[in-house]
């Protein structure tokens, strides 16, 4: 079956509505309900780990040899670190993010007393104050506070408001979807993931795509500390594909438009076959795509591989400027990833072999140039 058309408008509508609620690593409860919720809706049975992450199944022709599609729910954010003398809070990030973006920032203190909102500011924050000092405070999570918008004027005050070590804050998205397609906001890593994948499910479910192999829609609450899938996936699992952001930088290849093919990143290569057939499915259903290498990166496949499940894993991307800083993507980029995703879901399986755990040589793939030569020659299956 060849890419399904995806609903542009339900795509944006399900983005907005997960950007405007908070899930830094830790506080995922909410988004984990609004997005099992609304699988449910399309129709998918819905299972959640202990902790909270998504298992949702959509059922094919078999159980074996499935395939998982995977996005993660939680987004950066900052915890308390200490209440200060002078009725600031210090930080600490959550996730792996730079200081530099969190200035300025409005945000969210969750306290068991209830919510407070605020603004993380520079130690020098006045140049009334600090003249030319301002500009030459070091960036780093050391020379930033945040201002609570509460009476909180010492130590003794945000006590009162019973703010604690610990407490989460979460991040003002900050959202503009323009008319000319681009989406600018904070989060867009990783809920245009998660969004993608909610508008190739609605697709699917529309259309009554049929699949050869069971779906397992994956969503995962803790990919911005390193966890991910590690612990989501089940035995009959054969391929894994996570959807998450590239980065289009100087230097990268990666692009705002068409879809983003990620080759290897630091934890070393994808899956040769299964990156191979996306790049050929792109080709056959004229998906715009491109490949890049990610240095500094890693996704939920990551954390499945390093967990010890064997299944072959590939990374499709939309490509953000300014990745975990003030994002921009554009949504014709969503769009062809949603396509892709269908188009993958409904394609034939290649490697029947991959419906066992383990199995013998019979069925396994070739790969060198020279090999694949050599079965051509012979009038073998090139996966014999």
């Amino acid at each position: 079956m060849p890419r399904l058309a995806i609903d542009a408008q339900y795509l944006t509508d399900q983005l907005k509505a997960l950007l405007n609620i908070p899930s830094p690593t830790g506080y995922t409860d909410t988004v984990v309900r609004h997005v099992a919720k609304e699988l449910e809706r399309l129709g998918l049975t819905v299972e959640l780990t202990r902790r909270g992450a998504i298992s949702a199944l959509r059922q094919g022709s078999r159980r074996a040899s499935a395939r998982a599609i995977v996005s993660h729910l939680d987004t950066l954010g900052a915890q308390v670190k200490r209440l200060k003398e002078n009725g600031r809070l210090e930080l600490v990030p959550i996730g792996n993010w730079s200081a530099r973006f969190a200035e300025g920032a409005r945000v969210t203190v969750f306290s068991e007393a209830g919510t407070y909102r605020g603004t993380i500011l520079p130690l020098k924050a006045s140049g009334h104050t600090y003249n030319d000092e301002i500009d030459s405070l070091p960036v780093g999570w050391d020379y930033i506070e945040l201002r609570v918008d509460a009476l909180a004027r010492d130590r003794t005050e945000l006590d009162r408001l019973c703010i604690e070590v610990g407490d989460t804050v979460a991040i003002d998205p900050q959202p503009e979807f323009m008319d000319n397609g681009f989406i600018v906001s904070r989060h867009l890593d990783n809920k245009a993931g998660v969004a993608v994948m909610l508008a190739a499910i609605e697709s699917m479910e529309r259309t009554a795509a049929a699949t050869p192999v069971d779906i397992h829609w994956l969503f995962t609450i803790a990919e911005e500390v390193g966890v991910g899938a590690a612990s989501i996936l089940t035995p009959d699992v054969a391929s894994m594909i996570a959807v998450d952001n590239g980065t289009s930088a100087p230097g990268q290849n990666s692009s705002e438009f068409g879809v983003t093919i990620a080759m290897a990143d630091q934890s070393g290569p994808f899956d040769y076959h299964l990156t191979k057939k996306l790049v050929r499915l792109c080709q056959d259903e004229d998906i715009r795509y491109q490949k890049d290498i990610f240095r500094y990166y890693r996704s939920d496949s990551a954390s499945a591989i390093e967990a010890g499940h064997d299944v072959r894993t590939a990374l499709i991307t939309f490509g953000v400027d300014a990745s975990h800083g003030y994002e921009r993507i554009h949504t014709h980029s969503l769009r062809s990833l949603a396509e892709l995703i269908t188009a993958y879901a409904t394609s034939p399986v290649e490697i029947e072999r991959d419906r066992n755990i383990h199995a013998g040589i019979k069925g396994f793939t070739r790969q060198p140039a020279v090999e694949a030569a050599q079965a051509r020659a012979e009038d073998l299956d090139p996966a014999e």
